[in-house]
């Protein structure tokens, strides 16, 4: 991003470099490790915690650095002090430890994610992070928390919930009105499972239950929810419209994502809240769009003149979103701009509910995200307040209280919910805070 290259290259200058923690050392974080140690002047990745420690080892071993392994925070805070890079397996500790200026959290999980980022703002630290499932549930609360103690807490760019948030802001800036965020997807199938996903995930060195969330639709709907939460937006209907171009099939012809527009227009209202949503099999993939309108008849001529087409709509996309390669940007904006790339703009609007992925009998367990019970869907908050809709960021590990057929939402009252979790206390203090929101 323009400008915090120069920011960047001048803290170098000065010796002075933007002081990092990471927790979570698996697939994406691996790749933000090698992005900050090879491509990234004027941050240092001085820690990284991770449950298996070798993993946290292995960040640093693909630039051939040796790390200090250490047992306490205070062990942590020494080799902090001294330059040296660490590995711990306590992320709390990482998180509360001083010498650092921000965190990078990017576990996918839920209740151990909550213990970390909240610690890390206790202690004064700006948190950066790519878990859309920990946001999409308690973000709201968790921004609360870091306005009062001074901090930033956002989203990251690369990943498209940020790149969305970006692209709105070019279009809002442009004097255009967004009407609708989208994602673009290749595949949308809410029955697949760690099995189906086994080969794939093997390839690309993924856990097969997070590829399996891609597909059934558990991680689009996470994050076009926070993105619902950044700017006010809503969805069309439970799930959103999710026109599927491909005729079901993957590997058929995409269509340009401008010729999709028809399938949304009818749901489109300039003054209204505006929504979230998604597409499947167009192109540019896997890109996202905003789409936009203008009222102003000079203005019309101009972006038609652009070859945007005539109106009342426009719309505009980035064809890539890039991950792990555009985090530190994300960082550097929090700590040197206090500029979120996407945080919560209030109360949530979107959450993501469970839905039945079989029939699940009394006394089974909800175990993961893209696992073999549930499968996530958007919602808006006044349709889950209402009908007690269980959130899925809740339902993990969560025991059925009674049978509940194939692709029933999950109620509250449907589930026992394991006792002591900080993400539950967190998740009725954010239903508190923004009680008739």
């Amino acid at each position: 991003m323009i400008i915090v290259d120069t920011a960047l290259a001048k803290r170098e200058a000065q010796h002075n470099p933007i002081r990092v923690g990471m927790i979570g050392a698996g697939f994406q974080g691996s790749g933000i490790g090698l992005q900050i140690m090879t491509a990234t002047p004027g941050m240092r990745l001085c820690a990284v915690a991770n449950r298996n420690v070798d993993s946290a080892i292995g960040v640093y071993d693909q630039v051939g650095v040796q790390p200090t392994r250490c047992d306490t925070q205070g062990d942590l805070e020494a080799a902090i002090a001294a330059e040296r890079p660490a590995v711990i397996e306590d992320a709390v500790a990482l998180a509360s430890a001083a010498g650092l200026d921000a965190i990078i959290e990017v576990t996918g999980s839920v209740e151990f994610a909550a213990h970390a980022v909240l610690a890390a703002i206790e202690s004064g630290k700006h948190v950066i992070q790519m878990n859309a499932e920990l946001d999409g549930t308690i973000g709201p609360i968790l921004k609360v928390k870091a306005d009062r103690a001074g901090v930033v807490y956002s989203f990251s760019d690369g990943d498209q919930p940020g790149v969305q948030m970006n692209l709105y802001r070019f279009v809002q800036g442009l004097g255009v009105t967004p009407v609708l965020c989208g994602n673009i997807k290749g595949l949308h199938d809410p029955y697949r499972n760690p099995a189906t996903q086994e080969s794939f995930a093997r390839r690309w060195g993924q856990k097969p239950a997070m590829v399996a969330s891609f597909a059934d639709g558990t991680k689009i709907s996470f994050e076009q929810a926070i993105v619902a939460n950044g700017t006010g937006m809503q969805v069309a209907r439970r799930g959103m419209l999710g026109p599927d171009f491909s005729g079901g099939d993957p590997s058929a012809p995409q269509v340009p994502i401008e010729e999709t527009l028809s399938a949304f227009e009818a749901h489109l209202d300039p003054a209204g809240p505006g929504l979230v949503d998604y597409v499947v099999g167009a192109r540019p993939g896997p890109g996202v769009f905003v789409l936009g309108a203008h009222a102003h008849p000079r203005q019309q001529h101009y972006l038609e003149l652009y070859k945007l087409g005539k109106g009342p709509y426009y719309c505009f996309y980035t064809p890539y979103h890039l991950c792990h390669f555009e985090v530190p940007t994300s960082v550097a904006r929090a700590v040197l701009f206090q500029d979120p790339v996407l945080t919560p703009a209030g109360g949530p609007r979107v959450g993501v509910i469970a839905v039945a992925k079989k029939a699940l009998a009394e006394g089974e367990q909800i175990h993961e995200f893209g696992g073999f019970e549930v499968y996530g869907v958007t919602e808006n908050m006044e349709v889950i307040r209402r009908d007690n809709l269980l959130p899925i960021g809740l339902a993990l590990d969560c025991r059925l209280a009674r049978a509940v057929d194939q692709d029933t939402p999950l109620t509250f009252d449907d589930v026992v919910i394991p006792e002591g979790r900080l993400v539950d206390r967190l998740y009725a203090e954010q239903e508190h805070e923004f009680a008739g929101q």
